[in-house]
């Protein structure tokens, strides 16, 4: 019978971003935007211009971005220590990346439409109001931008890392301040030199411009929700360290994200003179990354005593 607890042996499967102060920046980031919104769409609607419009209708796809951004903090930090989350919420943060990363291909999408159906169908513009609706929507997006520049999350082990999360609110608050750009431009040469179908081409470069940093975020929040492995050239450190003691062989390695900067391993190695799990984890004290650690240790009693898919059997084979 045990008379001792096993905490010791235990550890926190808590990989969550701390990010208080980009929840707190990204609520008030969510009430600039909505009411700049309803401002655009008003004079968009009043003023006869396709890239305010379009500014404000995608503003309002943004909103329920920066919502999940929120959301996501929440429930995260709500449910960091729920038993049912094998390795924490750690990911719930790089889900609400990926979710706004899909909202701003939708706002490219619909902006591209619009933009087209503009060209073929053009209204009457009226330039002034248009132009001082767009100048303070611009500056409503620098303030925005602003507040969530830089903001860094930082894990447990109190290391700075990038936060899928915030940086999916970064780039739509990028996205309505290039829009906010673009329409102003078109608007001016509209006024002054009669291009009025510069207002439907500022849409469909600025659909092109935020299709790119969709792309972008969806690549690296989907690699990290598919747990895709840590780069090749990291393995082979990993395995090189492991390998570099005794006769240690590698059989088997998996290497992924189970956070935003937080990795997990699972080694099994095979060797001659087998150690305690704890001797194998501390070889690996200089990958910071690796948060959590499982190490299955084979005991070789033939001779010679080499994995079946490691380097050295190809060679022996």
């Amino acid at each position: 019978m045990h008379t001792q607890t096993l905490d010791k042996w235990k550890h926190s499967h808590d990989f969550i971003i701390i990010h208080e102060k980009g929840e707190k920046r990204t609520k008030q980031v969510l009430v600039l935007t909505l009411i700049t919104m309803v401002a655009e769409i008003i004079a968009g609607f009043a003023f006869g211009s396709m890239a305010l419009l379009a500014d404000g209708w995608h503003m309002g796809t943004h909103s329920v971005a920066f919502a999940i951004t929120i959301f996501a903090y929440h429930y995260s930090r709500k449910h960091a220590r729920d038993k049912q989350f094998t390795f924490g919420t750690g990911k719930v943060s790089v889900l609400g990346g990926f979710a706004s990363a899909i909202a701003l291909a939708g706002v490219a999408i619909v902006m591209a439409l619009e933009s087209i159906e503009r060209f073929i169908h053009p209204s009457t513009i009226q330039f002034n109001e248009a132009i001082a609706v767009a100048v303070a929507g611009l500056i409503v997006n620098i303030v925005c931008a602003f507040l969530l520049y830089g903001h860094h999350g930082h894990t447990h082990s109190g290391e700075h890392h990038h936060d899928h999360n915030i940086r999916g609110a970064y780039l739509h608050v990028l996205a309505d301040a290039l829009t906010s750009i673009l329409a102003i431009i078109a608007l001016f040469f509209g006024k002054y030199f009669g291009w009025n179908w510069l207002d439907s081409l500022m849409g469909i470069v600025g659909a092109v411009l935020i299709t790119r940093w969709s792309y972008g975020l969806l690549l690296d929040t989907s690699s990290i929700l598919l747990d895709k492995n840590i780069e090749m050239d990291k393995t082979k450190e990993i395995i090189d360290t492991i390998e570099s003691d005794s006769d240690n062989r590698i059989a088997d390695i998996h290497v992924w994200k189970v956070g935003p900067a937080d990795y997990a391993a699972m080694i099994s190695l095979v060797t001659h003179y087998p150690k305690d799990s704890e001797y194998y984890k501390s070889l690996l004290h200089e990958f910071n990354e690796l948060s959590h650690i499982n190490i299955e240790v084979i005991h070789c009693i033939d001779e010679p005593c080499i994995p079946p898919n490691s380097p050295d059997s190809e060679g022996n084979s």
